[in-house]
């Protein structure tokens, strides 16, 4: 079989290919589509992070409440809903569905709604490994904060919180690679990914080798350095001689 790399150098345009394999004056190459996919990728992956962090980190919070009965039960409605409704089909309701229904939203661009549904989606699992978190610490870490005059605000955020996310750095970090694979459903609704970047690059060239090689090297990429970034993490934030009574994978 004879590959063809140069096809990252050739012009979207007229197949011509281009010396640098970067495109001048407004010309473009498959490179260049191919990275600028890849960055979009990457906004789409951190954006979602982000709502699914603070979102995931609320509600998981609140489900350890206690004497909250109906603050419980209304968070623990929000993680089997999101938790249990496979992500393209609630990337199909955000962009065909929530619209029609609120019509303001129309005018929001595909890109915020993928980050939405992607963020709304693994905030539901990442509340589950926060509440495995808290609940895997001993109980006397709340009794001993709130002895010492914290509220349960701050026994929450001086004592609980930062030990529990130390526990959940190992499943935290299945997660992040995870919305960064999932990013990929975004193409469904036509934002400029990696995947619709093989999808049409394949079909106007046909070299489907060569460009599917070169996307999973670029997610395979991706994935490692997330790897080692929350590896770093980890070893920077493990607490010493610390004994974790529970598990905090409950992420499935």
């Amino acid at each position: 079989m004879s590959w063809d790399w140069q096809v990252f150098c050739q012009d979207t345009m007229d197949r011509e290919v281009v010396q640098s394999c970067f495109g001048k004056g407004g010309d473009i190459t498959y490179l260049d589509w191919m990275l600028s996919a890849w960055g979009w990728t990457v906004s789409v992956s951190l954006l979602a992070l982000l709502l699914a962090l603070v979102l995931g980190a609320l509600i998981g919070t609140l489900r350890t409440l206690e004497g909250r009965p109906m603050v419980v039960r209304l968070c623990n409605a929000w993680v089997e809903l999101f938790r249990n409704i496979p992500l393209l089909v609630q990337i199909f309701l955000w962009y065909h569905v929530v619209p029609t229904l609120f019509p303001a939203l129309q005018a929001v661009p595909g890109f915020v709604l993928v980050v939405l549904a992607l963020g709304f989606f693994t905030s539901a699992r990442i509340a589950e490994q926060v509440r495995s978190g808290i609940q895997a610490l001993p109980r006397g870490q709340r009794y001993a904060g709130l002895a010492m005059g914290f509220t349960t605000f701050q026994t929450y955020r001086h004592v609980l919180l930062p030990m529990a996310f130390r526990i959940i750095i190992p499943p935290l970090t299945s997660e992040t690679m995870n919305i960064f694979k999932n990013s990929s459903v975004a193409f469904a609704v036509s934002v400029a990914e990696l995947t619709m970047f093989a999808m049409q690059a394949q079909e106007e060239t046909s070299r489907g080798v060569e460009v599917y090689l070169a996307v999973t090297a670029c997610y395979v990429v991706s994935a490692f350095a997330i790897n080692r970034i929350m590896a770093f993490i980890e070893k920077r934030a493990r607490i010493p001689g610390m004994v974790v009574t529970g598990g905090a994978g409950g992420g499935h």
